[in-house]
This record gives structure tokens, C-alpha cells and sequence, in this order.
């Protein structure tokens, strides 16, 4: 696999260990039905167990079964998964940063010890409630509440465009508490099988179409007070976990530009025209320059983002460089690998068009492309563009 600056030579034992378990599986389970769940708009359910037993769902947390892998680790795993479908990932990405990270962070003693062990193995599927359908790039402005009963609380409201919600077992829903003085955000944990709760799936879509996305719908649900998240308040409790799983979209793009970029270098070596293969062509080798050209830059970027979370230093900016960066980077990278196939690499044959399609959604989600912009114009200026 493209590694042309030899940054992997780098990893350790247990770094290495994981990216080769994680591209086998992907190799193995993947690769051979995904392009027809796909063509089909569905999630290959099965694999949800197998990815717990891997260690696959927040193996950078630490206790509750899970192994406090480093960031450079849990990156090249994010990196494997995408490389297999962005919908693999973001199952994965949702379940631990998501859902597992806000309860490890967050939640009280019995709430980990409830939650984190079987989502960690894929027992328990979860989802990220913070999104609505007239607030998505202004997350702060949710229309979402609770308000408190004699036990508990009750929630109202509706939330959108949630990875895993039709499958979730638990559902971090973020909302208003009108019950405290200026409502401040806070974290429910939801269970979906309550009375109230609704998790349509969303249909006909032309993007992400490997992977389950629903809404959840919110109507006089009565959940009691251990089911709050105690240990945070206003909007550094989502925003937070979305920095976590925006660290590991940074890398998983790459995965994606690399296995397009892999598919384009094999078929302009296979396919003939003219006497010989396509890829003796300037046009063709300028194309696939460029493209590891990019890739690479994109993998510096990601493992200097690596050291700095591992050490403590990074920042929501360095992120949204990265985040915006790499899966830029992606979209473009895989359309050019798509036009070195021709005609051919319309079809789900080939992965280049569907990694495409998929970077169309992960351009758009946990923070649009022009949202992080003005993220990285704000910390360059210090001036805010977007209030």
C-alpha cells in the first residue's frame, strides 16, 4: 500500500499489529459484497459483532475492556475501515467516539460499567443525537429539551441525518434543559425501546449508501435521572466528542484516496491500448503522481495530528485543518482514480466511484468544509465569521 515517505516504518509492534488486522478483515469480510450493499443501500449487519471481537470500537480508551491503544493505532484502524467503505468506518466511528468516548468522559461509575462493555464488544449498538433538522451547522441553536418530572426527566424533540440510530440499542441524545437556569445542553442516554422513541430510517440515498442513517424522534419520553450524563454541561460535552471522531475522519479519508488510488495504479498497469499498458502513458503517470503527491501530504498531516493528541496538545483547529484537509483531498483524489478507469469505473467492480459518492457525505458531516474553514480563519485571526 502507498506509504512513499516510508512513515510506517516508524510504527511499533502493537501499531502494526492492528493496521494488519484491521486491512485482513477489511480484505476478507469487506471488500468481496460491499460495492452490492452499496448498490443495495444496506449495512452488513454481521459484521458489527466480528469488528467488537477485533478490539475495533474505541481501542484508545482506557478500562472497561478496552486496550488504551496510542492515537497513531487508532488512526491506521480508521484508515483500514474506510479503506474498506466510509459506511465501515462510520459505524465504527460513531460507536466509539460517539457513543463510548461521552460515556467514558462523562458518565457516572454505572453508567460505564453498563455501557461500555458491550458496546466495546458489539453486544450494544449506539448513536450521537445532536444534530436536528434546522440546526446543523449551528448545533448550539437545538430546539431539542427535557424538562424535569418527580424522577427524572422527559424529552421532546427531533434529531436527524444519525448514523446507526435504526440499529441503536442507546442513543446519546443531546438536548436543552429547560429545568436549569439558561437551559444549558446536557447528554441523555436513551434507550431506544422506550416508550416515545421513534428511529425511522432514511431512505433513497446517493451517498453513504453502505451504511444505516435514520432520525430519532423524541415524543414525551420518560427517561430517569441516572440516565444523564453527569460530568459535563453546555456545549463542550458534543462538541467534544465530535473533535474525537473528526480525528479519526481525518485519517479514514486517506484510507479511501489510497484504495482509489491503489485501484487506478493496478488497472493502468493491467489495461491495454495501443500496444500496451495505459500506465507507460505521461497523462496516466502525471495523474497517479499527483495523487500520491496528495495522499501523502494528507498522511503527514495525520500522524503529526497523532503526536500532538497523543501528547496533549491538540486543538479543535488542528482538527478542522486535518478533517478539511484530508477528506478534500479524498473527494478529488478518487474522481481522478475513477476517470483512470473509464467506463469501467462507473460500476461497483471498482471502488474508486463508491469512495467518491461516500466523500460527498464525509465533505458534509461533523462540520461542513466551509464551517471548518471559518474554525481555522478564526484561530488565524481571531476573529469569528460565523455569529
Amino acid at each position: 500500500m502507498l506509504d512513499f515517505v516510508q512513515l510506517e516504518d516508524d510504527l511499533d509492534q502493537e501499531e502494526r499489529m492492528i493496521r494488519d488486522t484491521a486491512r485482513e478483515f477489511v480484505e476478507e469480510h469487506v471488500k468481496p459484497d460491499i460495492g452490492e450493499h452499496f448498490e443495495n443501500g444496506t449495512f452488513p449487519k454481521e459484521l458489527i459483532p466480528m469488528m467488537g471481537e477485533l478490539g475495533f470500537y474505541a481501542p484508545n480508551l482506557e478500562g472497561y475492556g478496552s486496550p488504551n491503544v496510542s492515537e497513531t493505532a487508532y488512526g491506521l484502524l480508521m484508515q483500514e475501515l474506510e479503506a474498506g467503505d466510509s459506511g465501515l468506518r462510520s459505524m465504527a466511528s460513531v460507536q466509539g467516539a460517539l457513543v463510548m468516548y461521552p460515556i467514558h468522559a462523562y458518565g457516572s461509575k454505572a453508567q460505564k460499567e453498563e455501557w461500555l462493555p458491550k458496546l466495546g464488544q458489539g453486544d450494544a449498538v449506539g448513536c450521537f443525537g445532536l444534530t436536528e433538522p434546522e440546526h446543523g451547522s449551528n448545533p448550539s441553536g437545538m430546539e431539542t429539551y427535557a424538562e424535569r418530572d418527580d424522577d427524572g426527566y422527559v424529552l421532546n424533540g427531533s434529531k436527524t441525518w444519525i448514523t446507526n440510530s435504526p440499529i441503536a440499542d442507546v442513543a446519546i441524545v443531546w438536548a436543552r434543559d429547560r429545568s436549569s437556569k439558561e437551559n444549558p445542553v446536557r447528554g441523555f442516554l436513551v434507550e431506544t425501546d422506550r416508550d416515545g422513541v421513534s428511529t425511522n430510517k432514511i431512505t433513497e440515498k446517493l451517498s453513504l449508501r453502505a451504511s444505516i442513517t435514520g432520525e430519532i424522534g423524541l415524543n414525551d419520553v420518560h427517561i430517569p435521572e441516572k440516565n444523564v450524563l453527569p460530568g459535563v454541561s453546555g456545549m463542550k460535552g458534543p462538541l467534544s466528542c465530535l473533535t474525537q471522531a473528526r480525528y479519526g475522519i481525518a485519517w479514514g479519508a486517506i484510507g479511501a484516496a489510497r484504495d482509489a488510488f491503489e485501484e487506478a495504479r493496478q488497472y493502468a498497469k493491467d489495461r491495454k491500448q495501443f500496444g500496451g499498458p495505459i500506465g507507460r502513458f505521461q497523462l496516466q503517470q502525471q495523474k497517479l503522481a499527483e495523487m500520491a503527491t496528495q495522499i501523502t501530504l494528507a498522511q503527514l498531516l495525520a500522524y503529526r495530528l497523532a503526536e500532538l493528541k497523543e501528547c496533549g496538545d491538540m486543538q479543535p483547529q488542528h482538527v478542522s485543518m486535518a478533517k478539511r484537509n484530508n477528506v478534500r483531498m479524498a473527494r478529488n483524489q478518487s474522481r481522478i482514480a475513477r476517470e483512470m478507469l473509464g467506463g469501467n469505473g462507473i460500476t461497483t467492480d471498482y471502488s474508486p466511484m463508491r469512495h467518491m459518492a461516500n466523500m460527498e457525505t464525509v465533505y458534509t458531516y461533523e462540520g461542513t468544509h466551509d464551517i471548518h474553514t471559518l474554525v481555522i480563519g478564526e484561530a488565524l485571526t481571531g476573529l469569528q465569521a460565523y455569529q
